[in-house]
């Protein structure tokens, strides 16, 4: 069996096997902090005081991001289907079926938490990788303050406490804005519309997306914290942070909503 000696395919080789080496320390790294994040808080006074300022600051500061995006999505979705009503044999309120189906099973909880991901993420790891570069971690540790825990579990647990009202009122808004194309073009009345969501209607489909929206919201939170607690450098490097954490947690979010999805409806 011939051996390649070609530099290229060697070097090529070399980066490969580099690049997995580093994501592997990588996730060491991810698992270790998350261990050490949810311990015991020192003070529960200050970590219910942190709690609610993340809640007010990850959660409520994104309502009016999560009501354009859900507005203009209902919007699109109910358009797209009555536009494609071609067929005699469908009746007309599967515009409102296909639309609530849509809506609650895809575009709220997976669309609105990438978009969330770029929001919530990029803050997240800007301010955390803001406090590590100048010191102010380092300041708590030697204050005897468990810094991930004083830092990130708040986080964690306001975005996985209100991600899902989020996703509620974006479903609510999503299936308005449908509501509002189709009275506004004329394609189809208020009445065919209500008796389409109403339709076929399973319960389990918001179970099964507002599980989705509690993963998304852990990964998102915890990959922003994890690569901005492990910054260094300068304020050029928290930005490099800052993109890797959104470029991350998007294709976590990806990926678990793929297994996710084998898991629930399958």
């Amino acid at each position: 069996m011939r051996i390649q000696n070609d530099p290229l395919v060697i070097v090529k080789n070399t980066v490969n096997l580099v690049a997995v080496i580093k994501a592997l320390r990588n996730i060491g790294k991810y698992m270790m902090m998350l261990w050490i994040v949810f311990s015991r808080p020192e003070k529960w006074g200050v970590f219910r005081e942190r709690l609610f300022h993340e809640i007010h600051f990850i959660g409520i500061n994104s309502i009016p991001i999560v009501a354009l995006m859900s507005m203009f999505m209902g919007g699109v979705i109910a358009l797209q289907t009555a536009a494609n009503m071609t067929s005699p044999w469908l009746p007309e309120y599967t515009i409102g079926y296909i639309t609530r189906s849509s809506t609650i099973l895809e575009f709220s909880p997976t669309m609105i938490s990438l978009i969330l991901a770029g929001k919530v993420g990029s803050n997240v790891a800007s301010e955390i990788g803001t406090m590590k570069t100048t010191e102010q971690i380092d300041a708590l540790e030697v204050m005897g303050v468990n810094s991930l825990t004083f830092l990130v579990l708040p986080k964690i647990l306001g975005a996985v406490l209100f991600f899902p009202i989020l996703i509620i009122f974006s479903m609510g808004l999503s299936l308005m804005g449908g509501w509002l194309s189709l009275v506004l073009s004329e394609l189809a009345s208020t009445e065919t519309y209500v008796v389409g969501i109403r339709s076929f209607f399973i319960p389990g489909n918001i179970v099964y997306a507002l599980s989705k929206t509690v993963v998304f919201a852990f990964l998102i939170v915890s990959i922003s914290s994890f690569y901005g607690y492990y910054t260094k450098g300068g304020a050029l490097d928290v930005g490099k942070s800052a993109t890797k954490a959104v470029v991350t947690a998007s294709i976590a979010i990806l990926i678990a909503n793929f297994l996710l999805t084998q898991m629930f409806l399958l």
